[in-house]
């Protein structure tokens, strides 16, 4: 898949843009400040959604107007797709090929993208949200009902810690109505368990093979899904994981009312990260954790090609800066003429060793964006 043409209007700093580009390399050169990152925000909200960025639909449209719209032409194996996505200070309104759909999460799965910027060092360095957030929202992008049981959870889980907050604070004694909410949240969340499970045991052997290839085999990215339920087994089934997380919720009935939230469940899950058998995350070297970094977003990107049969657009966002020269080889190779990526940079200083067949340059100032003539 590719993008063909994108068009912002009223969208951060851009008052009227509409950029045509090439299936495979695109490079945006700029200053800080100018709006190479909010041009890979307007693409990336239409393939998940939501903004990386901002989750105020307000921020997104310029300072001095009421409305904002991006609309992007793509071209995937079965035709073009016209996607349109209209803010306003109430909310968001999307369409595709100029039908209104009832909910933006329906945008999900016709656009596919992965992002990597410097802040995916998070995804690494810092605590479980980040990493619940990366596999949560991969899987999203090739699952519109995977989705759905994330939405279907969380409103359970809120649901579910009112009432021991309730109960907690002396203004509810309905404990009955703890089990009807146990059992709700079981089911839903057990899928979401065993889900995860399933495509973190497909990217572990992406990932590990992207590390290898990026350190010259000198590194082993291990990883595994931290489950935060007791006595859990892979070889257990829907039915019996569903059982085991109710009596998971059961054992901590105490300790959930005293806190007035829940304990247990995929929403406090996390996965494990490990090089050559190390803890990444509390003993890794800032080059390694970036490398790691790395090689999850490839794998990603090999994930989504194998669930949908297409690559999806890869976002670069002023990463290349970030990269020692190994890193930046190994991303280069990836890149070459088979996905189309959007590079964005301060200068081309870092670009040199890109030697793709098809290329676009294009020239950020002040929320205008201008290809130049290669």
């Amino acid at each position: 898949m590719y993008l063909e043409r994108v068009l912002c209007r009223n969208f951060r700093n851009f008052e009227e843009l509409m950029i045509d580009l090439n299936p495979n390399l695109n490079i945006f050169l700029g200053a800080n400040g100018q709006g190479k990152t909010n041009f890979l925000e307007s693409i990336y909200l239409m393939a998940t959604a939501n903004s990386h960025r901002s989750s105020i639909t307000s921020e997104m449209i310029s300072w001095d107007q009421e409305k904002a719209l991006v609309q992007l032409l793509l071209r995937r194996r079965e035709g073009k797709i016209k996607l349109a996505m209209r803010l306003d200070k109430g909310g968001r309104q999307v369409e595709i090929n100029d039908n209104p759909l009832d909910k933006v999460k329906e945008l999900l799965g016709y656009l596919n993208a992965v992002l990597f910027s410097p802040e995916d060092l998070k995804l690494v360095k810092e605590g479980p949200s980040h990493r619940r957030e990366f596999i949560d929202l991969e899987i999203s992008q090739v699952s519109r009902y995977y989705n759905h049981l994330l939405s279907k959870y969380d409103h359970i889980l809120k649901q579910r810690n009112n009432l021991l907050k309730s109960i907690r604070d002396r203004k509810s004694t309905d404990r009955e109505m703890l089990s009807v909410w146990d059992e709700q949240l079981a089911a839903v969340g057990s899928k979401i368990i065993l889900k995860r499970i399933e495509v973190i045991d497909k990217l572990k052997i992406l990932a590990r093979l992207s590390q290898r290839k990026i350190t010259e085999g000198k590194e082993n990215l291990e990883l595994e899904y931290d489950i935060s339920l007791n006595n859990f087994s892979k070889k257990l089934g829907e039915a019996e994981l569903r059982e085991l997380f109710i009596d998971s919720l059961i054992a901590k009935r105490d300790q959930e009312i005293s806190r007035g939230y829940t304990v247990i469940g995929p929403h406090r899950d996390d996965i494990s990260l490990k090089v050559n058998e190390m803890d990444l995350r509390k003993y890794g070297s800032q080059g390694q954790q970036r490398t790691a970094a790395l090689a999850l977003k490839l794998a990603e990107l090999e994930f989504m090609k194998s669930e949908t049969g297409e690559y999806p657009v890869l976002l670069l966002d002023d990463v290349f800066s970030e990269l020692d020269g190994l890193r930046r080889k190994a991303l280069i190779n990836i890149i070459a003429d088979k996905i189309q990526t959007i590079i964005t940079a301060t200068d081309g200083e870092n670009l040199s060793g890109i030697k793709n067949n098809s290329y676009n340059v294009y020239q950020v100032k002040k929320g205008r964006i201008k290809k130049r003539v290669n």
